[in-house]
């Protein structure tokens, strides 16, 4: 098959896009008399702007560079790339200028549109020269994409000898000598970029203006070309903390970078709304906003009305606007308003009352007096934000020192303007991160509790439960919301579990309470901590209040808050019920990079000098970085292949780009590379084919970005099912409700809603069944306890069910059941009776007691501790109850014995499902069909068998990673990390975290100080991990199946590095302690790498012959190795030291070796051996000798082992009670002899870690997916 030809790459453009100049046409200026009309002041009439000269990278091709001779030629071969307006009639004039070439334009940008949007309030002779003034457009293509623009106005006077029109002097005879003093016009210089740079677009412009003013007019041309050629040179930075500077004199521009590859470009004051709106009037802008609104912003300054229209774009991220956005409407364009659907658009203010009585159901927005209005004179009619989120917004802008001078106060006086305006920069941009978090913290408190009613595997979100949870009051704007394009981008991104900046907020600001709901398979209910704090907080009492009948948000006064505050000191809002309010966001640093001086941006000889400063002034920079500096080094990876694919050196810009595989993997540029690679020329792509990381790079962006599906970003909203159901459909439709995510629990209840029927469900059954789960769900959530009772309930209790009214032997009242203890709510004065908690419960019967002629059900508890029996009358709930203790009861035993909250969880799902059987169900048969959720009662009666006491006593806690989860997933590796205070982190990340790596790269981090989830599941690459160690203090490198090492930040747990030199599955990791750290590596095929852990850098490599390397470990100078034949040892330099093969020692019996460990103070090395059931020692002075078997009772499989203290802790699978089991063998590595015998899992234990040598942690196969730890004696 022949090889494809190479495509053309288009490079990666600059800063700029398109520079043009506009005028007055020639036609307006023609004849003294139409210029004196204009001139007039009495009813100037405009001129007609056109298009004068159009400027498109690039300016210097590569055939100028190749043709080149001496300076002077090229100087005198620059190519001119002008644009003139062709018009229909001929031209008159008798001078004739060169033919322009033609110019590609870019997309988006509109030349016959152009003139209007630079001159939007029209051009106009002056009769005396003008301040120069700065606007901005924004500019959009059939497919969406937006550039940006900056457009400086200035005047030039009309002078009686010369005009410049497509930059050539020309004579003009007919044209009075006399009687032009006095006559100005305007002209225009329109920069476009693709990148918002408001701020230093317009810095840019003020120094080209500073040359324009002083040059000749068939000059401008020439100067406003030079001006292009050297933006167009500019690279874009890179996300991150690396800014551009470039000395355009008399400034130093700064060209900000946006914070990650998500985030978009600021380059602009983002405080200017809240100097013109108030703060209720910002959030209702923001509403309208989020229900997609059709907006007007209007205003005196035709500057304001894009920045401001942004500065609330801004607000919104990540949310962003998919809609029409037009910021700056001229007089011609008015008629867009009329459009039907929502836009965004920006209008000057003398035509407010043009358009108000045009258009109906415009949201008006005047930003000189700070008014929101609707079109058609009536109230605007746009719901409040919630009022929670709100009142914590407003508080958080009040806070806010928005004003420059407060902080200037107490300076001297800058006598640098570079200073001055740095130090003004600083400012701004600790201000715009301020502004920034408090949007943010509005949008995560509007949205947060979306990502409760969501399903991940199957994408749906369940829109109508979301909504009855809001609060009566909130009702209309969620309606609103959820109903736009805006809240399905949104809800695309939570399902994708993108980590975003609204992700990353919500991890850092949820309560210890949502973290514990993480871990949870039961239904969430509203804690006794939760109820305590909504029962007492006046701003929740307030909110309750207030939704009942709920005014403009704008006319509410919020409970106590401060006054707007522009002194000094900050506002006090410790008050406020909600604690500090007081901004407190930690500045990140920045760094700066200067761009050298482009002298001639034109010559060619010039522009290739300048590459070439630009890449030494990089690898200096670079040079002189600390080993840690990655975050910066990356950057100048990223800049320098930039340039280099500007110089077209492609092959030494794709290697700028591999080394960010090592630095910082988020900004690697995959679509540049992968369009790089494809440019490539035969030679170019044999060359590229030699080099290693080439090769692999080529493999990872071309090859398998062709194999990957498209991800799926589909949106389904729930709907209850219209056609009969068989088992894997109910499965996937209870899932999607959110009621049950376990597939075994699902499985259950399948078999009790079809308990003497055909195994299928019909939708009026499914029907039932869901509301009477949402109704239970909602009772409990309006379940209300007076304080007197709360007061006896831990904090965490959660009241899951409440039976009716009943008579008991201890008083009137409803029996309360939480997931610890029953209790009876007392009737009259409501009071608290403790029946039994689960785990004091002796015995449960159903009875029935004799009143009068009537028998009545009558349920029975006795307890373990009191002689007096529990009676309650519970008549038709008797059956029910007496269901749903025996499952509590049984699942706080089970919970008990093998040291698993889990059960307890579960046996709360089963109660609550047993619940809503009975409801949907006919009466007869309810009770039986309940009863086949009584799992855990059921395994109690059936299989009373104790957990043996050695391993209940050596049994610390059992955690399950795979909660939330709807099957279990293996654990495939587990690591501790200890608790390193870092001085750059917060507090909380100090604490000790369990590493656990499931199937598909998956990664879950517990604290494991409370063996709460730290952060549930984030990936480390698509395949299985096969290891995992902690390489220096902030650092855990996973190696996996895919041949690749992924490095994690212990603080952040956040992936951004990647080590891809091994060619094969890495299957182990060992660390040589130093400084650095080295760290060694090992892959399937026999490849041995060792790193240096801060540079990342390759310092040795060795190959074993053979392959099939398992595992590697370090002792005494040498690296320990095993492969299925041998474990040999080997120097650092890679020479063998020893060998110990299999088929010496065990020549009658076929089998591998497994996993072995080093014991050097008793000079030992252990072993284990595919298929055997004892485990091998030899002594380490003499390999040769025959080894000692320690043999292991009832094992069938050993699958790892590691080394505790004088102990051999032996994971794998063996009989237990007459049933395979995952068992852990504890061996005296003295004595040689089995101390312990553990059943650790229901699956055979597949990895094992040590915390400190004070617990060892053992992970289980799929069958179970959990993790337990044992204490270490």
């Amino acid at each position: 098959m022949a090889e494809a030809a190479p495509s053309h790459l288009a490079l990666p453009s600059g800063l700029l896009e398109l520079c043009a100049l506009l005028g007055p046409s020639r036609d307006s200026l023609r004849g003294p008399e139409e210029v004196f009309q204009k001139k007039g002041v009495g009813s100037p009439s405009p001129l007609d702007p056109e298009v004068l000269s159009v400027f498109v990278p690039p300016f210097v091709t590569k055939e100028d560079s190749q043709t080149a001779g001496v300076p002077s030629a090229t100087l005198s071969k620059a190519r001119r790339r002008s644009f003139r307006k062709k018009r229909d009639k001929p031209k008159t004039e008798p001078w004739k200028g060169l033919p322009p070439e033609d110019v590609s334009v870019p997309d988006g940008v509109d030349l016959l549109a152009l003139p209007q949007l630079c001159f939007p309030g029209g051009m106009y002779v002056a009769s005396e020269p003008k301040e120069d003034c700065v606007h901005f457009l924004v500019l959009t293509d059939v497919c969406g994409n937006r550039t940006y623009g900056a457009v400086v106005q200035y005047y030039r006077p009309l002078r009686d000898e010369s005009c410049f029109y497509n930059g050539k002097a020309h004579w003009e005879p007919s044209w009075p000598t006399a009687g032009m003093a006095g006559c100005f016009v305007p002209f225009a210089v329109c920069v476009v970029s693709k990148l918002p740079y408001y701020n230093a677009l317009k810095d840019c412009l003020s120094c080209l203006l500073t040359h324009l003013k002083l040059c000749k007019d068939f000059e401008v041309d020439n100067h406003i070309k030079d001006f292009a050629a050297k933006l167009s040179l500019i690279p874009s930075p890179p996300p991150g903390p690396l800014h551009l500077i470039f000395n355009m004199k008399p400034l130093q521009i700064v060209f900000p970078s946006r914070a990650d590859p998500e985030s978009p470009v600021i380059d602009l004051d983002l405080h200017l709304p809240l100097l013109c709106f108030r703060p209720e009037k910002v959030l209702q802008i923001l509403t309208c906003l989020l229900t997609e609104q059709r907006i007007v912003f209007f205003s005196s300054s035709w500057a304001l009305l894009p920045l401001v229209a942004e500065c609330f774009l801004a607000y919104l991220h990540p949310l962003q606007w998919q809609h029409t956005f037009v910021p700056i409407l001229s007089r011609q364009m008015l008629d867009f308003v009329m459009a039907p659907t929502s836009f965004l658009m920006g209008c000057h203010l003398d035509h407010f009352d043009e358009v108000s009585k045009e258009a109906d159901g415009l949201i008006l927005i005047n930003m000189d007096n700070g008014s929101v209005t609707c079109s058609d004179d009536r109230e605007v009619d746009v719901p409040d934000i919630p009022l929670l989120a709100a009142h914590t917004f407003i508080q958080r802008v009040q806070s806010l020192r928005l004003h420059h001078e407060l902080d200037l106060a107490h300076l001297g006086a800058s006598t640098d303007l570079n200073e001055g305006r740095a130090r003004q920069r600083a400012w701004q941009r600790s201000l715009n991160r301020q502004v920034q978090h408090a949007a943010l913290q509005l949008l995560v408190g509007v949205f947060r509790d979306v990502k409760n009613h969501l399903n991940y595997e199957h994408r749906v979100f369940n829109s109508e439960e979301f909504l009855k949870t809001r609060a009566p009051g909130d009702q209309r704007f969620y309606r609103q919301v959820l109903d736009t394009y805006m809240f399905h981008s949104f809800l695309k991104a939570r399902l994708s579990r993108r980590m975003d900046a609204f992700a990353q907020m919500d991890l850092h600001t949820q309560s210890e309470d949502d973290r514990l709901n993480g871990m949870l398979v039961s239904p969430r209910r509203p804690t006794i901590e939760k109820m305590t704090s909504q029962k007492f907080s006046p701003l929740h009492i307030a909110h309750r209040r207030m939704v009942v009948s709920m005014p403009n948000l704008q006319d509410i006064a919020v409970p106590e808050l401060p006054a707007r505050n522009a002194s000094l000191r900050k506002v006090d809002t410790t008050g406020c019920g909600t604690g500090s309010i007081a901004l407190s966001v930690n500045p990140k640093p920045t760094y700066t990079f200067k761009i050298p001086e482009i002298h001639f941006p034109l010559v060619s000889q010039c522009v290739q000098a300048y590459y070439a400063d630009c890449v030494v002034q990089l690898t200096k920079a670079m040079s002189l970085l600390a080993p840690d500096s990655s975050v910066l080094l990356a950057r100048y990876f990223y800049l320098r292949g930039a340039v280099h694919l500007m110089h077209g050196q492609l092959l030494d810009a794709l290697l700028d780009f591999q080394s960010l595989y090592k630095t910082d993997i988020q900004i690697f540029p995959a679509d540049l590379v992968r369009r790089t690679v494809r440019s490539l020329s035969g030679p170019q792509r044999a060359q590229a084919e030699r080099v290693p990381e080439l090769r692999r790079l080529i493999s990872e962006v071309v090859d398998k970005a062709s194999e990957a599906a498209k991800p799926d970003d589909r949106v389904k909203n729930f709907e209850l099912p219209k056609t009969h159901m068989q088992l894997d459909d109910f499965v996937r439709r209870v899932q999607e409700s959110g009621i049950v995510k376990d597939t075994d629990i699902i499985h259950r209840l399948f078999e009790a809603l079809t308990v003497g029927h055909e195994k299928q469900i019909d939708p009026e059954t499914f029907k039932d069944f869901y509301n009477c789960w949402k109704e239970a769900e909602a009772e409990a959530q309006e379940v209300s306890l007076p304080l007197s009772v709360m007061e006896h309930l831990d904090k965490n209790e959660c009241v899951y069910k409440l039976s009716s009214s009943v008579k008991t032997n201890r008083g009137v009242g409803k029996i309360a059941m939480t997931q610890k203890r029953l209790f009876l709510l007392t009737e009259g004065r409501p009071g608290y009776v403790e029946i039994s908690t689960f785990r004091n419960i002796e015995e449960v019967r159903s009875t029935t007691v004799a009143f009068l002629l009537l028998r009545i059900p009558t349920l029975k508890i006795k307890m373990v501790s009191k002689k007096e029996v529990f009676e309650a009358n519970l008549k038709t709930e008797c059956d029910l109850w007496h269901l749903m203790v025996k499952e509590m009861w049984a699942g706080k035993k089970l919970a008990d014995d093998h040291k698993d909250p889990q059960y307890i969880q579960q046996a709360l799902t089963h109660v609550l499902l047993m619940d809503a059987v009975v409801g949907t169900l006919p009466s007869p048969g309810a009770i039986y069909a309940a009863s086949k959720l009584s799992y855990f009662d059921r395994m109690k009666n059936e299989m009373p068998m104790a957990v043996p006491k050695t391993t209940s006593e050596t049994l610390k806690h059992k955690i399950n990673p795979s909660a939330g989860e709807t099957l279990p997933h293996a654990v495939d590796v587990l690591l501790y990390t200890p608790g390193h205070l870092d001085p750059a982190e917060k507090v909380e990340d100090a604490h000790p975290k369990l590493w656990c790596a499931l199937s598909e790269g998956k990664v879950t981090v517990f604290d494991a100080s409370s063996w709460t989830v730290h952060q549930h599941c984030f990936k480390a690459g698509n395949s299985k991990v096969n290891c995992m160690v902690m390489a220096e203090q902030n650092q855990v490198w996973v190696g996996c199946e895919d041949a690749v090492i992924y490095i994690i930040h212990v603080h952040s747990t956040s992936c951004h590095k990647q080590l891809t030199d091994h060619r094969c599955g890495v299957t182990d990791l060992a660390v040589q302690s130093g400084t650095p750290s080295k760290v060694y590596s090992s892959s399937a095929d026999g490849t041995i790498l060792a790193w240096n852990a801060s540079t990342l850098q390759v310092t040795d490599r060795f190959q074993l012959p053979g392959g099939r390397l398992s595992s590697i470990s370090l002792h005494d100078g040498c690296l320990w190795c095993c492969t299925g034949n041998s474990i040999v040892a080997m120097t650092s330099s890679g020479l063998l030291c020893q060998e110990l093969k299999i088929s010496e020692n065990f020549k009658d019996i076929s089998t591998s070796f497994l996993s072995f460990q080093l014991l050097p103070e008793q000079e030992q090395l252990w072993a284990a051996c595919a298929g055997l059931d004892s485990v091998y020692t030899w002594s380490l002075k003499d390999l040769t000798q025959r080894p000692q078997a320690v043999r292991l009772q009832d094992c069938s499989e050993v699958s790892c082992m590691i080394r505790v203290k004088k102990q051999i802790w032996v994971g794998g699978t063996g009989l237990a009670q007459g049933k395979s089991k995952g068992k852990i063998y504890v061996i005296d590595a003295e004595r040689k002899t089995v101390e312990k015998e553990l059943v650790a899992h229901v699956d055979t234990v597949k990895t094992l870690c040590s915390a400190e040598d004070r617990y060892v942690l053992s992970g289980s196969g799929r069958g179970e997916g959990k993790i337990a730890i044992w204490k270490v004696e």
